[in-house]
């Protein structure tokens, strides 16, 4: 028989649930049309969606794994597309990810605030994506993209300015009405 200070803790169930689920839709976005969408250079995602709900019912450990989920299926569907040389660099494709579970928990766990939440999780992802590519792929991503780079950082901010506002209402109109909705469903 173990002692007490031998015993490790082990998660509850509801959370171990929870994680698991968010973390199947996550792999589910990721090779189907619902986690990105092309328009343009760049592709749309909403897999930060998963990531930011995962943070709000399951804190910085849901928000962590399912946002690792999100990393590794980023890195995983670029790898035999024309980004492979920008997102084989775990910085771009899962630090980011990792992140945005990290600043959602942070940020529902001080203002318990769902639409902040949604807006600082989804500013996390494109300012960090883009951000990590210009650090740490600049060239390849100017050469693939036939870009100046020189122009880079302008091109950059336009896809962030373009593509992260779609993001973004998208991911305040879908994480305030799934939380709403869960909130009303399990009475918490």
């Amino acid at each position: 028989m173990l002692s007490k200070s031998n015993q490790t803790k082990s998660l509850p169930l509801k959370t171990l649930t929870r994680i698991s689920i968010l973390g199947a839709i996550s792999i589910f976005m990721s090779f189907t049309p619902f986690g990105y969408i092309q328009l343009g250079a760049i592709r749309v995602t909403f897999m930060h969606i998963p990531v930011i709900i995962a943070s709000i019912y399951e804190g910085y450990l849901g928000g962590i794994i399912v946002g690792l989920i999100f990393g590794l299926s980023s890195l995983i569907s670029n790898l035999s597309g024309p980004l492979a040389p920008v997102f084989i660099n775990p910085m771009v494709s899962i630090f980011p990810r990792i992140m945005i579970g990290i600043v959602s928990a942070a940020t529902y766990k001080k203002t318990k605030n769902t639409f902040l939440t949604a807006v600082l999780g989804t500013l996390t992802n494109t300012i960090l994506v883009l951000s990590m590519i210009y650090i740490f792929a600049a060239q390849s991503f100017a050469n693939i993209r036939k870009i100046a780079i020189d122009a880079l950082g302008k091109f950059l901010l336009l896809v962030g300015l373009k593509n992260g506002t779609l993001e973004l209402i998208v991911a305040v109109i879908i994480v305030t009405a799934v939380v709403k909705a869960l909130k009303t469903s399990l009475k918490e």
